[in-house]
This record gives structure tokens, sequence and C-alpha cells, in this order.
């Protein structure tokens, strides 16, 4: 406790926060001239871009797919309530505990095998999934959660080797401009997913139920699971290419320690910062971004089960739940993207704000209790309005969520000293992960409402 009152009560709060000035500096403190870094190949930008769109694709592929397993669990209520916090619980814990054993494996890692083996990886777990629409329709819900969780872990394994792969590639290359490629791919593979379902689900006739209802059917699914299947074959090839082409060689060099990472560089010796220093000098940015993360949790489980206000039996398929519940992803996945967008516009970033990032993350909470104002699970809406549900509660959701994170992840550089800036990377990336893994449990909550 006393801990705690020190890092909220300190006499100066402000004073851990000065931002520091000065460039980019290697692992021995030299600054890093323009004309050390590769020469700019817009080629090599939208390789990067794909490898970003890929990284999260399939986290998103399994949030807009959530109707067709909706489908697959509706004879069991049990599961139908909490398969969609289930599959957060699953992905964000095996992705926690993949990124902690890949960073004791960092001795002699090669970082280009890695991002392929994420990318094969999540080639088959695609292609078992369409193949799964096809066969095996008769198996139990019980046997088909089990297959279920095993290819959500899957895919979050490759996920990880994608992420801890791909960035320490993309470092070795010098190019601030590559980064922002992945960064822009990831917002990207919120959006189409999204896109993919949608159109599978239009381009095939419905399938009416026994009540006349009309539901998804299984062959837009797997139109859905064979087009992530593609995007993911793609862009192991067009990787091949990168890594082909002769700049590409020797980019990256295995460090000495497996504790200590420098992909750009290869191997230095860096001393160890202690966590609690980045925590005293970062606990406003530390924990705006925990807090980001995991109410934004929430929004998945409250999005596969809120429905049009208007009937479903009488209105256009594009209100319908198997369009219906995709098109509100699609909405908080664009607010998302916007988010992330607008801190690369000068004047409109709040990095030397901390404190009031940590303020705007708090005030999140507000848009849990705007969903319970949406036509959830079908009881009907307090607001009357599919405009409300769209563009107030899921665009603005995902504009803050992607403009706070971004924030967070973009400043923590100007409040430590340049040889701390490795190591509190790695440190903001672990809040953000737990938040993500805190908010996945916490849904359980959401999923009873």
């Amino acid at each position: 406790m006393g801990l705690i009152r020190r890092f909220f009560q300190r006499e100066d709060p402000e004073s851990s926060y000065a931002p520091l000035e000065g460039g980019s500096e290697g692992p021995d403190g030299e600054r890093i001239d323009d004309q050390e870094q590769r020469e700019y190949s817009r080629v090599d930008y939208y390789v990067f871009l794909l490898l970003g769109i890929a990284m999260l694709w399939a986290w998103n592929m399994f949030l807009a797919a959530a109707p067709y397993f909706q489908r697959r669990f509706e004879s069991d209520h049990r599961l139908l309530r909490n398969f969609q916090s289930a599959e957060l619980a699953v992905s964000t814990v095996g992705s926690l505990g993949s990124l902690i054993l890949l960073t004791k494996l960092q001795a002699n890692a090669s970082y280009p095998k890695r991002i392929a083996a994420s990318l094969i990886l999540n080639s088959v777990v695609f292609a078992l999934l369409a193949i799964s629409t096809r066969t095996f329709l008769a198996v139990s819900p019980s046997a088909y959660f089990v297959f279920f969780l095993l290819v959500v872990f899957s895919a979050s394994l490759a996920t990880s080797l994608c992420q801890n792969g791909v960035f320490a590639y993309v470092a070795s290359f010098g190019r601030e401009e590559y980064t922002q490629g992945i960064m822009t791919g990831q917002g990207i593979a919120g959006v189409l997913p999204c896109i993919a379902q949608i159109v599978s689900v239009l381009s095939v006739p419905p399938k009416e139920s026994e009540e006349g209802a009309p539901q998804e059917s299984s062959k837009s699914a797997f139109i859905y699971f064979l087009t992530a299947t593609v995007i993911s074959a793609l862009t192991l090839v067009t990787f091949v290419y990168l890594l082909s082409k002769p700049a590409s060689h020797g980019h990256v060099r295995p460090t000495l320690d497996d504790e200590e990472v420098d992909p750009g560089y290869g191997a230095a010796s860096h001393k160890s910062i202690p966590l609690l220093r980045l925590l005293q000098k970062l606990y406003w940015l530390a924990g705006a971004v925990f807090l980001t993360f995991a109410i934004t949790m929430f929004y998945p489980v409250f999005t596969q089960k809120t429905l049009s206000v208007r009937d479903p039996t009488t209105s256009s398929r594009l209100f319908q739940p198997a369009v219906f519940i995709p098109l509100g992803f699609l909405f908080w996945n664009i607010g998302d993207l916007i988010g992330r967008v607008i801190p690369g516009i000068p004047g409109l970033t709040l990095t030397a704000q901390p404190r009031l990032l940590f303020t705007l993350a708090v005030a999140r909470l507000a848009f849990i209790p705007l969903y319970l104002l949406c036509n959830v699970s079908g009881r009907g809406a307090a607001i009357n309005s599919d405009f409300f549900y769209l563009f107030i509660v899921q665009l603005l959701f995902g504009v803050s969520n992607g403009y706070i994170g971004s924030n967070c992840m973009m400043g923590f550089v100007e409040w430590v000293d340049p040889e701390e800036r490795e190591a509190a990377g790695g440190f903001m990336s672990l809040c953000l992960v737990a938040g993500l893994t805190a908010g996945s449990f916490l849904s359980f909550i959401a999923a009873g409402a």
C-alpha cells in the first residue's frame, strides 16, 4: 500500500513527466543519422502493410464470424452464452503466455522463420475452419466447442509469433515508414474481415429455419474462412519475396543474451532496467493503456449479442443478424482505424499529457452502460435507433480505443531516458497485453447481461 501511495501522492506528480530531447540513438548511445537508414522501397512498405493485416486478421476474423459460431452453438444455451468470452480468454492468455515464452527464447532466434511459421499456422487454421463448415456438421456443440478453442489457441500462437518476429525484423531496416505500415495494416485488419464476412453472407441466398427466420448459410462461412486462408498464403508469398531481395539479407542478427534483444543493431550489452523504475516514470501511461484495452474487451461480447431494432423477418438482409452483427464490428473497427490515424496529425496528439490520457481511459467506462440502451439479445432497446448503436456507441468507442492506445504507445519514449526506451517499449507492450487479458476475463460479466 505504501508503494501505491507513493505512485499517486508524489509531491511533484509531473516531475517524472518531463519530455526528453534528442534524436534516435543506437545501442551504444550513438546518434542514428538518416544516411544509416536503408533506401525506402514502396514494395517493401506494402509487404509490411500485408504483414500488419495478417498479424491481427485471425483475431478480427473470429469476432466478425460470431453469427456462424452462434449457429453452431445454438442448441446449447450455456455454450451460446459464453463462447465469445471463452474465445477472448483463450486468445489473450495464449498470446500473453506465448509472448513471455518467445521473449525467453530470443537467443539465436530467426525472426523471418518465426514470421513464416506464423503465416503457415494461420493458413492451416483457416483451412481447417473452412473444411469444418462443409464436413462434421453433425458433431455435438460440445465437440465443436473443443475444436473451436483449439483453433483459437493456435491462432493466438500464430499472432504472437508474428508480433515477435515482425517488429524485430522491421527494426533492422531503420525505416519508420515500414513500422507505420505495420500499424496501418493492423487497423485495416479490423475492417477487412468484417467486410469479407458481410459480402460472403450477402453473396449467398439466405437459408430459412423451421420458423421461417433467415439464417447464415454455412456456404457463406466457407467463403469467408477460405478468403482468410488466401490472405495468409498471399502474405507468405510476398514475405518470401522480400527475403529473396539482396538488401534483406543479414538484417537481423541474434543477440548474445536471451534477455536482451536488439534486432536493429546486432549484439549489444544493455544494463538491466528495473520494471519498478519504468512504472514510476510511466504509471499514468501504463495505467491508461491497461485500462483502455481492458475496457475495450467488453465490446466483442456486446456486439455479437446486439441486434437491429428492426424486425428481422421483414427487414432487408442488411439488418438481419448474420449481416448486422459483423456490421457492428465494422463500425467499431472503422472508428479504431480513424483513432489510430488522428495522432499522426500535428497538433492532435496528447503524448505530452499522460494524466489526461489516463482520465480519458477511465471515462471510456461510460460506453459500457450505453450498450445496455441498445437491443442486446433482442430484448428491445431503450433508444430505438440503429444509428445510435452504430455511430454513437460503436464508432466512437472504436475511435477512443485507437486514439488513446496510439497516443500511449507513441508517447512513452518522451518520458524515459534514451537507454530505457527499449525496455520501456517491452513494458508498455506487456501492459497492453495484460489489459487485454484482464478485460477478457471481466467480459464474462457482460456475457450474462
